[in-house]
């Protein structure tokens, strides 16, 4: 009986063992542990970073004896973003789950990717999802809680038991009035100096777009609502963890590299570029033609290539018309771009225009008149969430706009999901807790320092992201951030468009130096590098375009900070411009250099540039 026993006990360790896989990274700094009961558990550098309790969907078998498939190896060149040539490379295994189903599994150098791929449905609507993470108290996280819009502030925590934000409606709570839904992406430190960002890439037609519900530890992905009928193949999008280092985080390209590639065959009049915005100083639109000419002219003074004619350009003002505003803006030599209501989300009492692109003939239409009387991009606000009929209608405005030569920029929308580099006329997205909201509430003055010194490690991480920064003055309620924190927000924060919130008399009283820069400011990077800052507290990134280093820091302590970084990667005698706090407030300190600076101290809540030429 004993030796029967110690037989039964032997052989099924035997198919544990077998069961039980170590799969790496092409690198071998990340590894993926699998087990006998489908818990996935990834590693960095031998420290456990995430376990993964549970993938597939209801009815299948646990995720084990998975396969190599192929090497990955993404060589890509980018329109706007972090880099302007993106290079990964991966292993690709696959496991089946069912007849039918198989789970995709992608380990890259700088995380991992998982979609499930389904084969012969007929005429069916998709099964549950059961994807989860396990995220233990005692973890330090910055979640934000999900909203339509993800205008959100990423909170330091080390536990998921967090009251909603008082400020936002539609929120979303457990029995004990917890927040239990947030939204991607969602950074962990899993160990010191050890950091896992969860998100999801390559949102397609037939697809919504998810996020996590919690239950205690476990963090379950919940696509939003698709009942489309399906039939043939269908596949997930990706499900994305960024692992490493911080510097592995704020430099990667994971999020693009998993999404589908360029479809357009002709980009070459897609341009990035700086905007001067209507909206901001007034918390208004954009129907006093008066007002519109001031911006034009800003834009004009400062070289900077696109004006944004905002909301209600529909009921102008003056006697005049949007044409009459598009007209005297290409006379400036000045690229309009023109404000939509995408009209499925905020339409009641809601501004204007609305219904003119729901439909595809009206789209069209609409899209049409805007190239013939030379309207260079578009601007849509307004989305109603991320379920399967946003996304689709997300790529038919893409797609439209692209036949038309529009660029787009999307508001009050769903957050960059890799769509940057599948239609790169996307330039930028909002998705985040902006500038926008001194205009709304008293909330955002003192807590936008360390917000700021947030962003670049969470939500900027993942595409381009429409804060529109940089306000010398006050708009509804004030700010309290330096002028060289304002002014390093436009280096920090990557956008295609990169719109200039602030009013032009107060751009135009800036000094010479000042003016100078914005005149020569790039919204699209041949290259990131983080160079120091921890969530929270403060971030130093430099980005370079062509031969020009632009080293941007920020403090987001009320004390004051010194910032040390390493800039090895850089010759030691290079003239450098130093844009610093000055000693009053809202001062500004500037100074050439005949080198740049490794340490700068800032004042509370303050900020530095320095733009250095290679």
């Amino acid at each position: 009986m004993k030796k029967n026993f110690l037989f039964i006990f032997f052989f099924l360790s035997a198919i544990i063992t077998i069961n039980a896989q170590n799969l790496s990274s092409p690198n071998g700094e990340i590894t993926v542990k699998t087990s006998g009961n489908g818990i996935l558990t990834v590693y960095y550098q031998n420290s456990k970073v995430l376990e993964i309790p549970q993938t597939g969907f209801k009815g299948c078998k646990p995720a084990q004896n998975f396969k190599f498939v192929k090497e990955i190896s993404h060589d890509y060149q980018m329109l706007c973003g972090k880099k302007s040539h993106c290079t990964n490379q991966a292993k690709e295994f696959e496991a089946v789950l069912s007849k039918n189903t198989k789970l995709v599994l992608r380990i890259y150098n700088d995380g991992i990717a998982f979609r499930y791929e389904i084969s012969g449905l007929k005429n069916k609507t998709l099964p549950q999802e059961l994807t989860s993470y396990k995220i233990p108290e005692g973890i330090t996280r910055w979640f934000q809680q999900w909203t339509e819009a993800y205008e959100g502030f990423f909170p330091t925590s080390t536990t998921a038991k967090l009251k909603p934000e008082p400020s936002f409606s539609g929120t979303f709570t457990d029995k004990d009035g917890f927040n239990n839904r947030w939204g991607y992406p969602c950074l962990l430190e899993a160990e010191k100096g050890v950091f896992a960002l969860i998100s999801e890439a390559n949102i397609e037609r037939l697809q919504s777009a998810s996020c996590l519900y919690n239950d205690g530890e476990i963090f379950k992905v919940v696509p939003d609502k698709n009942d489309k009928i399906i039939n043939g193949s269908w596949h997930s999008p990706w499900r994305v963890v960024i692992i490493g280092k911080l510097s592995d985080i704020v430099e990667t390209t994971l999020i693009t590299d998993v999404s589908e590639e360029n479809k357009l065959q002709d980009t070459d009049w897609i341009k990035p570029g700086v905007v001067s915005w209507i909206y901001w100083a007034y918390n208004h639109g954009s129907n006093d033609y008066d007002i519109i000419k001031k911006y034009v002219d800003m834009a004009k003074t400062l070289n900077l290539p696109y004006v944004l004619i905002d909301a209600e350009w529909d009921e102008m003002k003056n006697g005049k018309t949007i044409e009459d505003a598009v007209k005297y803006a290409l006379y400036q030599n000045v690229k309009p771009i023109i404000w939509y209501n995408s009209s499925v989300g905020w339409i009641d009492g809601a501004p204007g225009p609305k219904f003119r692109l729901n439909k595809p003939q009206d789209r069209e239409k609409e899209f049409s008149w805007c190239e013939k009387i030379g309207v260079a991009g578009v601007k849509i606000d307004f989305f109603s969430g991320d379920n399967v009929l946003n996304m689709e209608y997300c790529q038919d405005l893409l797609e439209c706009a692209a036949k038309h030569h529009l660029t787009v920029n999307f508001h009050g929308a769903t957050i960059p999901r890799g769509w940057q580099r599948t239609y790169p006329n996307l330039l930028s997205t909002e998705g985040v807790y902006g500038a926008e909201w001194y205009n709304n509430v008293p909330t955002f003055t003192d807590k936008a320092a360390s917000h700021n010194a947030t962003l670049p490690f969470t939500r900027n991480v993942i595409g381009p992201m429409d804060y529109t920064p940089c306000a010398f003055s006050d708009s509804q309620h004030p700010h309290i951030t330096s002028n060289a924190h304002e002014l390093a927000l436009t280096v920090l924060y990557e956008s295609g468009l990169q719109h200039l919130a602030d009013k032009p008399e107060s751009y135009l009283s800036q000094p010479q130096e000042v003016q100078d820069f914005f005149k020569n400011l790039p919204s699209a990077w041949d290259e990131t590098k983080f160079l120091a800052g921890y969530p929270g507290e403060s971030i130093v990134l430099a980005r370079r375009k062509g031969d020009v280093w632009f080293i941007a820091g920020i403090n987001g302590k009320n004390t004051e900070q010194t910032l040390e970084f390493n800039l090895d990667f850089l010759s030691k005698n290079l003239p450098t411009t130093l844009f610093s706090d000055g000693e009053q407030q809202f001062s500004w300190e500037i100074k050439i250099l005949e080198k740049p600076l490794n340490k700068i101290t800032c004042k509370p809540r303050g900020g530095f540039i320095m733009v250095v030429k290679n």
